[in-house]
């Protein structure tokens, strides 16, 4: 009796189960860029921008008013600026060429001729008498004598009172807050800075939720 023990004990390859590669964990980091700050703010930050690139465009000066005429085309506009120039510049033979005084005129009279240049430049419309005038009529065109002026000085200034608010409001908590209202937490100071920067959006947000107002009032 024999055994025979065959050699390939090994399935053929079309028999052998196909072993696909196991998956690989991905990790994939994300951050929430919809998030209610972060699209405020984008929004905020591009209609300021916009706002800022439209506003202070100047546009071309045209003698659309009664009586003034652009002042880069008004003769009493350059008789001003030449009487001006010209007092400052008798005032030099008093001093000595190097001299401090002599020094401080002179740059006078740089600041006189840029400020002329300027004023020229804007498109402002002059007077008879040679002075710029602002027009505050609401047209588009003088836009950036007034009204761009006037809505950086309220941002400013509302910068300026959100983030004195903030301080009180987080202090308000301390053990000695009247301390804090005298000596300043600086650090806290500057963190309240660069937030106020977003104020309009805040006091939005504030307004809708019923904080904007102290309740006991």
């Amino acid at each position: 009796m024999s055994l025979t023990i065959p050699t390939n004990l090994s399935k053929p390859a079309a028999l052998r189960p196909k072993l696909s590669p196991r998956p690989r964990p991905t990790i994939v980091c994300t951050t929430n860029a919809n998030s209610p700050d972060t699209t405020d703010l984008k929004a905020f930050s591009a209609a300021l921008a916009l706002s800022s690139i439209l506003l202070s465009a100047p546009l071309p000066a045209a003698a659309d008013i009664s009586g003034l005429t652009p002042c880069k085309e008004s003769k009493q506009f350059a008789k001003r600026q030449k009487q001006s120039i010209k007092k400052l510049e008798s005032s030099l033979k008093l001093y000595a060429p190097d001299s401090a005084p002599a020094l401080a005129i002179k740059a006078s009279v740089e600041k006189t001729k840029r400020r002329f240049d300027n004023y020229a430049k804007q498109g402002l419309l002059c007077g008879g008498d040679g002075l710029p005038h602002l027009i505050v009529n609401g047209d588009q065109r003088h836009w950036g004598e007034f009204i761009t002026p006037g809505f950086l000085f309220l941002y400013i200034a509302g910068w300026i009172g959100w983030v004195g608010r903030s301080y009180l409001i987080a202090i308000r908590d301390e053990k000695k807050p009247t301390m804090k209202e005298i000596i300043i937490d600086v650090p806290l100071a500057s963190r309240l800075l660069f937030r106020g920067f977003s104020w309009p959006v805040a006091a939005y947000r504030e307004l809708i939720n019923g904080d904007l107002v102290a309740k006991d009032v």
